[in-house]
C-alpha cells in the first residue's frame, strides 16, 4: 500500500506524512539536539491496517536512521513498535529502554 507514496517530513508542523488513497496518514514528533521524540500517530479509519502502520512505521525510522539521530517514542503505539521489533531498539538513546 505505501509502495507508490512518498514520505515527507514537514519540519514546518513537526510531522511525518504519507498521503494514501486521499487520505493523510501523520506521525507527529519533537525534534531535540540529536533526538527525535515521536509523540503521536494518527492514521484515517480508511486505511487503517496493521500492515500499513508498521509499513509506515518503517519508512519513518529509515528516514530517521538516514539522519544519524536518536528516537524516543513516546506514543504508547510506536512504542510497541519498538519492542516487538528488535532492530530499532539500536537507535534508542542510551538509557532509554522500552
Amino acid at each position: 500500500m505505501t509502495e507508490t507514496a512518498e514520505l515527507i517530513d514537514n519540519d514546518f508542523l513537526r510531522q511525518y506524512e504519507l498521503k494514501v488513497e486521499n487520505n493523510m496518514a501523520v506521525i507527529e514528533y519533537s525534534l531535540q539536539e540529536r533526538k527525535i521524540f515521536l509523540t503521536k500517530m494518527v492514521i484515517p479509519e480508511t486505511i487503517e491496517s496493521t500492515d500499513f502502520k508498521k509499513e509506515f512505521l518503517e519508512l519513518v525510522f529509515a528516514d530517521i536512521k538516514d539522519r544519524n539521530i536518536s528516537v524516543v517514542p513516546t506514543s504508547p503505539e510506536i512504542a510497541k513498535f519498538v519492542r516487538s521489533n528488535r532492530k530499532y531498539k539500536r537507535m534508542l538513546p542510551v538509557g532509554i529502554r522500552i
